[in-house]
């Protein structure tokens, strides 16, 4: 009787791995971006077999998170108009930070509560982002959350 082996997770060093699973990564990148529209075509670009694809495309996935990262939660209180949104998240970009989550509550008496998890990391000054976030026509408060 064969009995499931449990599934466990390592973090190892790309130099280490045979090439047949970094071939492996390529091909599922090469299918996201559509660099490619068919396993056919990608696996065919980077010299893997289909077969080797098919046995390793759900057991590697690259690790991309850096520890320097700094991810700061920001809480707005927006008024419900049109554009508004769009000029906090264009303030955003043009202070180089990266919105990784946004979500946006249902709109009460005119207003619509915003939070977002922004990556800061190459933020000179927090500060200045929440000043300018402040000044924006439409917003009615910024918070820190985290």
């Amino acid at each position: 009787m064969k009995t499931k082996r449990s599934s466990k997770s390592y973090v190892v060093s790309s130099d280490i791995l045979p090439d047949v699973i970094l071939k492996t990564v390529q091909v599922n990148e090469m299918l996201t971006r559509g660099d490619a529209l068919t396993v056919n075509e990608a696996v065919e670009k980077v010299g893997i077999s289909r077969s080797a694809f098919y046995k390793y495309k759900d057991g590697i996935q690259p690790y991309t998170r850096e520890d320097n990262e700094i991810i700061t939660a920001f809480s707005l209180l927006l008024e419900h108009r049109s554009g508004v949104l769009s000029t906090v998240l264009n303030t955003v970009a043009s202070m180089k930070g990266n919105i990784d989550s946004i979500n946006q509550s249902m709109p009460i008496q005119g207003v619509a509560i915003v939070t977002m998890n922004v990556n800061t990391t190459i933020i000179d000054d927090i500060d200045v982002l929440i000043g300018k976030l402040q000044d924006q026509e439409g917003v009615i408060k910024v918070e820190v959350v985290t």
